[in-house]
């Protein structure tokens, strides 16, 4: 893969950073992670001998990401379609990198435009396996050939007309994590319009692109840098490793960010409440801060007096006798209130009479007497 920069088109959107503390931020960052690799090398009780002398090696498979925190959701669900940024410097550089390319049926026609001999030979080197979406719903619906698939590649390429129907395919190998999620490419050709409506294609004829235009698609997805929206107010975004220069680090951000706030995030700068630069175990440096708490005061904080505020904090109150739900799911009664227990009033008692119970008393003496001589005549006999 091509290593050289791209060139690409100036923003018309004033970009949230300040240039001198990007580059700061990221040679800080940069400076860390060798010495922090330095380190890792020296401390290590066996040396490895298969590993490099240098530790470049590590530092070329360490990302570094800029991350965002918005004040609001992007999304109210998750998108599993990874969006495209193009970055002045390409994120993925390395030429023993596998590609599998996922495109719609017939795959022996995209086969043979990769084996085209206007398709550059360097990228043919990188595709290693070209499958369409029937054989791959053939061959790969098990489990542990999906693993296998998974694990034979590095980079997944799709097919923009099958890449939605992937993930019910594929479902949690690929999709659990970000790391490998197929990426969409358009490798159809723009059919022309006649008459105002496009003409459909004939039977038996394949719709697609060139083999120029193909590796093109292939290599503006590899170079690019991704983002999976997801409904939370975290996101990071890949712009690097940590083998780069700090200037080419700091600017992918500056590309990164111009796009995620002019386009991907819901409000624009408003919605922004920080951005960052951080290692996958690092501490994250500060690059924008904003001074704003809410993306609109007077609809996100409200008076304590006003009428919204008292029906928050009704609904707040808890709901004795209804039902709620567990932490597993299950539906569960409430414990009902305890009930005021009626007071009872005591019950009279009889009145006392001494003569009566006195009477009583000596009868079962008197008894208690007959017994004890009974017994001792029969101990005598």
């Amino acid at each position: 893969m091509a290593s050289s920069q791209v060139v690409l088109r100036s923003d018309s959107a004033v970009s949230l950073l300040e240039s001198e503390k990007t580059l700061r931020a990221s040679t800080a960052l940069i400076s860390h992670l060798k010495s922090e690799a330095e380190k890792k090398v020296a401390n290590a009780s066996k040396k490895d001998l298969l590993a490099d002398d240098d530790d470049a090696g590590s530092l070329a498979e360490t990302p570094v990401f800029v991350t965002f925190t918005t004040k609001r959701h992007l999304t109210d669900s998750r998108n599993l379609k990874p969006t495209k940024i193009p970055t002045p410097f390409p994120i993925e550089t390395d030429s023993e990198k596998r590609i599998c390319l996922i495109v719609a049926d017939p795959q022996r026609h995209y086969k043979n435009l990769v084996a085209d001999p206007e398709f550059p030979d360097d990228l043919r080197q990188n595709v290693s396996r070209i499958i369409d979406f029937g054989k791959l719903k053939k061959k790969f619906s098990a489990y542990e050939n999906q693993r296998a698939l998974y694990a034979e590649h590095d980079i997944f390429l799709g097919d923009t007309r099958i890449i939605n129907r992937l993930p019910g395919l594929l479902g949690k190998t690929f999709y659990k994590s970000q790391k490998k999620r197929p990426v969409p490419i358009e490798i159809q050709a723009r059919i022309p319009k006649s008459a105002g409506k496009r003409v459909k294609p004939a039977k038996g004829e394949v719709n697609s692109c060139t083999a120029v235009q193909l590796s093109g698609e292939i290599k503006r997805a590899v170079a690019a840098a991704l983002v999976s929206l997801s409904p939370s107010t975290n996101h990071a975004v890949k712009i690097g490793y940590a083998s780069w220069k700090p200037e080419d680090l700091a600017a992918n951000a500056e590309k990164v960010v111009s796009v995620m706030v002019n386009k991907l995030i819901p409000g624009g700068r408003k919605n922004v409440r920080s951005i960052y630069l951080k290692g996958p175990e690092t501490v994250a440096l500060p690059i924008y801060l904003t001074d704003e708490l809410w993306v609109d005061k007077e609809k996100d904080v409200v008076d304590d007096e006003s009428e919204k505020a008292k029906a928050l904090l009704a609904g707040e109150k808890a709901n004795v006798g209804k039902k709620r739900k567990s932490l597993d799911g299950a539906v569960e009664e409430a414990e009902p209130a305890p009930k005021k227990s009626k007071k009872t009033k005591p019950a009279k008692l009889p009145e006392s009479n001494d003569d009566k119970l006195d009477k009583e008393i000596t009868e079962r003496k008197a008894a208690l007497k007959k017994q004890k001589k009974a017994a001792k005549k029969a101990q005598d006999v």
